[in-house]
């Protein structure tokens, strides 16, 4: 994407306002990062694609939708992380995508998605909700598309780099409360009360102008009705701010060149490959506009000794050693921040594959700024003005190439609350490298101390700092913490929150209410509490926005993934997971915890194991955990899905063929008065039928293929509001309508005469608007032969049976043994008041 990151809020004039650390560890060498990925072949790609494209039926995908894999970056050793954008029908859905980490032979290890898609679909599901797929055909062309936008936006500009118009179907997005804060007072909601759940879907173009009109640039990201021509969206996408040199302010300093000739070149060749100029170089922008800025060439000397440590005067030479300090500022930021991720996370380079960029000086004339450009994956540094002296102070170098990074993995939309964390993350990089570049730019850790937590202090002519991230609201723009209007805020205003996370994290908070220190959110013991240093919050920040953020990644949900990266990287229900869940509290995204409960903290003592079983075996998975506050609850997720119903230390099932390869794990939550929630590692379950003669007779049991197998009223099988799976995300929902209907579902398995046992099951919820004993509404469960004549009624259940959850039923189909038989579920509704019969997981196996 040809988006410019600007370092600076849109209004520069709006500058008039005026811990402790825990001990760091070096990353073990196997969490390092792999070495530079390698292009993916197109047999690669396809082979990724169709790997996701099997799993579309757990997730209640049909075959509309499909993967395109857009990128690959390194993971750690032995690991690749790809990003796949969702498709509908060929067609991207915007901010919908899969971060998927496989191994060497390409196998998949975990995938981290938003899932934006679920709802294209005709199914009933779809309709109840209105979310109707749109026609894929587009009535607008993309020229007049983009000619619509142009005219709008900058009628007389120039385009910088040529207009792009991509047709995607674009989720109308809408946020709603979650269970349970319907009632709340909108100053009392916290991040995890409400979501954002897609409203409608459109068929759109994506439209990308990249102009300059007059002295100003503009960047635009609009999206265009496709049937209409009319705006549905629209932000802004300029995203801004061994010889020796007097930098302007970190004095002499040591700075990597080329020896050419007799001529130095601001050139580091040991630093990167590949790119415009083959090593991380400098080049004299020499005042070109900022409406077109050209990057000139790499500077050069005749000795090795550059600048003179002063601010620019301007209108003089940019060659001389006062022009050369502009260009030892940049260089020594740049090295830095290479070097702080690859010596401390063996993250080469902004995209990890090493590849070198450079940084243009003297950008206009006074210019009050500086921005990253993914056009040319470059950065481009003013002089200052007004406001500022020159842009190249080392927090401000690394603000800006860490928009590199983002812009090279998640790539977080430049509006709303992404945008607030993509200008963050590079807030909390600048600060990192300033860290690691005050201590001598050398070793393994991020240092504890060293940087300012503040951003752009040096460069300020006022003396006040561009923000603060422990008090983010003392500029007198950014809020301290989430609220409901944080998406509508200039996103260099919604990264203050975030900010303010990444202190806590890393220097813990104070109890006083009358300290910049302190946060009225966090309310466990002790108030003040206690952060893991630099290094720690450096690491799990830059894996989770590298491995778990997607472009759609908001507040809440970098909140949960930070919490998953330092459970990877230091364990579950470790103090670094908890300094997590705490310093998210404390900006109102998620509650508090303690730090310690009943003397010691909850964790899990007894991880689920993996296990293999035949088909219809039994499967049996166990967590235990100690510490906290007695009694604990128990959740059980199969493929990262809740299972209704799994509410036990133990939960054990009917092992079906379709089961093979899944992936379980349990949460385990205490009693205190905040109830604290740690999560178990992973355990996969293999069905083999190795070595077993048990065999199951039933297709698509668990209605994850969507219908197939099955016949009747198959519009019944999907997601419906108001109803959850038992396992998965797909099941049979009958009845619920509130007036006269009857629907039937069937199904015809045979079971061989040599069977010596054949046992049926099925998973039942049954809600009622019904009162009383009166059978009302009916479910007829039956076995049939294949010409509809009734063989057996094995239950009728009612309005009667309702009950919460789910409820497993048996029974014993031996009598039918050398039979085809058709199973049967027969639903019957009367004129009034709705009961809805929930069915899933239906097995029948044969021993």
């Amino acid at each position: 994407m040809n988006l410019r990151m600007t370092l600076l809020a849109a209004v520069v004039a709006a500058l008039p306002y005026a811990g402790a650390s825990a001990q760091t560890g070096a990353m073990l060498p196997e969490s390092l990062m792999a070495a530079p990925a390698q292009e993916m072949s197109a047999t690669v790609k396809a082979n990724l694609e169709n790997r996701l494209a099997a799993r579309r039926a757990a997730a209640g995908l049909d075959e509309d939708h499909g993967f395109i894999v857009s990128k690959q970056q390194p993971g750690e050793r032995g690991t690749r992380i790809t990003r796949a954008q969702h498709t509908w029908k060929g067609l991207r859905v915007f901010g919908s995508e899969s971060v998927v980490v496989t191994d060497d032979n390409g196998e998949i290890i975990s995938e981290s998605a938003s899932e934006r898609r679920n709802g294209l679909d005709a199914s009933r599901a779809a309709a109840a909700t209105g979310k109707t797929a749109p026609d894929v055909t587009p009535t607008v062309a993309k020229e007049d598309a983009i000619a619509s936008v142009v005219k709008r936006v900058a009628p007389v500009g120039v385009h910088r780099w040529k207009p792009e118009a991509e047709l995607l179907i674009y989720p109308v997005m809408k946020t709603v409360r979650v269970a349970g804060a319907e009632k709340k007072a909108e100053s009392a909601l916290n991040a995890l009360d409400v979501e954002e759940v897609v409203d409608h879907y459109e068929l759109a173009y994506l439209v990308k102008t990249r102009m300059a009109s007059g002295k100003r640039l503009i960047y635009r990201d609009t999206i265009v009705n496709a049937h209409t021509g009319a705006v549905i969206a629209e932000w802004d996408a300029l995203q801004s701010v061994v010889g020796s040199g007097k930098s302007q302010y970190n004095g002499t300093v040591p700075i990597n060149t080329t020896l050419v000739g007799s001529t130095y070149q601001m050139l580091d060749s040991t630093r990167g490959v590949g790119g415009k100029y083959g090593g991380m170089a400098i080049t004299n922008a020499n005042h070109s506009p900022e409406s077109n800025p050209n990057p000139g060439t790499i500077y050069t000397n005749s000795t090795n000794t550059w600048g003179d440590g002063q601010q620019y005067i301007n209108g003089g030479s940019t060659t001389n050693a006062n022009g050369q300090t502009a260009a030892v500022n940049a260089l020594w930021g740049l090295m830095n921040t290479y070097d702080a991720m690859k010596n401390v996370l063996g993250w080469q380079s902004l995209d990890g594959n090493n590849t070198s960029t450079y940084i243009a000086v003297h950008v206009d004339n006074q210019y009050d700024n500086a921005f990253f450009e993914p056009g040319c994956k470059c950065m481009y540094i003013g002089d200052g003005g007004t406001s500022f002296y020159n842009l190249g102070s080392i927090d401000v170098i690394g603000h800006e190439m860490h928009h590199g990074v983002t812009d090279a993995t998640s790539n977080l939309t430049y509006s709303g609350e992404s945008g607030g964390l993509n200008e963050s993350s590079s807030d909390i990089g600048g600060e990192m490298t300033e860290a690691y570049a005050r201590a001598g730019g050398t070793g393994s850790v991020i240092p504890a101390t060293g940087n300012d937590w503040v951003m752009g202090r040096e460069i300020s002519r006022s003396g006040s700092p561009l923000r603060y991230m422990y008090k983010p609201s003392k500029d007198g723009q950014s809020p301290n913490a989430w609220s409901t209007s944080l998406k509508n805020l200039n996103v260099h205003y919604s990264s203050g929150p975030n900010n303010r996370m990444f202190y806590f994290l890393s220097q813990g908070s104070n109890s006083s209410s009358s300290s910049d220190y302190y946060s009225q959110y966090l309310n466990q013991q002790p108030l003040a509490m206690t952060g893991i240093g630099n290094d720690k919050a450096f690491r799990i920040w830059f894996r989770a926005n590298t491995q778990k953020f997607t472009s759609s990644t908001n507040y809440a949900d970098a909140r949960n993934k930070m919490v998953t990266a330092a459970e990877e990287l230091y364990g579950v229900g470790s103090k670094e997971a908890t300094a997590v869940k705490r310093a998210y509290a404390a900006i109102n995204v998620g509650t508090d915890v303690p730090e310690t409960a009943g003397g010691t903290a909850l964790s899990i003592t007894t991880q689920p194991a993996s296990i293999t079983v035949a088909p219809g075996g039994t499967a049996t998975f166990t967590v235990g955990a100690s510490g906290g506050t007695s009694p604990y609850s128990y959740k059980w997720y199969k493929n990262g899905s809740l299972i209704s119903g799994a509410t036990s230390a133990t939960y054990s099932f009917a092992a079906q063929s379709t089961d093979n390869g899944a992936v379980f794990k349990a949460t385990v939550t205490d009693s205190a008065s905040s109830p604290v929630t740690v999560t178990s590692g992973n355990a996969t379950l293999t069905v083999s039928t190795t070595g077993g003669g048990s065999t199951e007779r039933v297709t698509n049991g668990g209605f994850e293929s969507g219908t197939t197998g099955w016949a009747g009223t198959t519009g019944v099988i999907g997601m419906f509001t108001g109803q959850t799976a038992y396992e998965g995300t797909r099941y049979a929902y009958l009845g619920g309508n509130g007036s006269t209907a009857t629907e039937t579902l069937t199904q015809d398995i045979t079971i061989p005469s040599t069977a010596t046992s054949a046992t049926m099951t099925f998973a039942l919820h049954i809600d009622t608007a019904e009162s009383g004993s009166t059978a009302y509404d009916k479910l007829v469960v039956a076995v049939k032969n294949t010409s509809g004549t009734t063989l057996g009624t094995l239950a009728t259940y009612s309005n009667a049976n309702a009950a919460s959850g789910y409820q497993v039923r048996t029974f014993n189909l031996t009598a039918y043994k050398g039979q085809t038989v058709r199973l049967s579920f027969a639903m019957t509704e009367d004129s009034s008041l709705q009961t809805s019969f929930v069915v899933d997981k239906v097995s029948v196996v044969t021993q």
